[in-house]
Formats: C-alpha cells, sequence, structure tokens
C-alpha cells in the first residue's frame, strides 16, 4: 500500500474589517458568508472553491 503525502491545501486568514478594524480568523475556503462580529459588515463570501475575501488580509496560518 502507498500513502501519500499530502500537504494541507487550506489556509486560514486573519483578517482586518474594513469598517471597526477588528482582526478575526477566517477559513480560505469559507462555504457560507462570513460576517464581522462587531460591526456585522461582510468579510467573505463563498464563490465556488475559495471565498471571496473582502477584507484587508494580514497573515495567513497553515
Amino acid at each position: 500500500m502507498v500513502r501519500v503525502n499530502r500537504e494541507n491545501r487550506s489556509k486560514f486568514y486573519t483578517v482586518k474589517c474594513p469598517d471597526c478594524e477588528n482582526e478575526q480568523k477566517i477559513f480560505q475556503r469559507a462555504s457560507s458568508v462570513v460576517d464581522c462580529v462587531v460591526c456585522g459588515k461582510v468579510l467573505a463570501e463563498p464563490k465556488g472553491g475559495n471565498a471571496d475575501i473582502k477584507a484587508e488580509i494580514i497573515a495567513e496560518h497553515e
């Protein structure tokens, strides 16, 4: 049996809300709309595979 070493192809991002500057982590492939927990602004929307991120990406986490 051959074992394939699969890389983690998905990432988490730390993003900053453009309205209230709150920082929160979101999944790169979010399957639902992600709102800011403070002000409610939409930070990411699902678009096929990867999410359409509408906030400033501060850092990437694997």
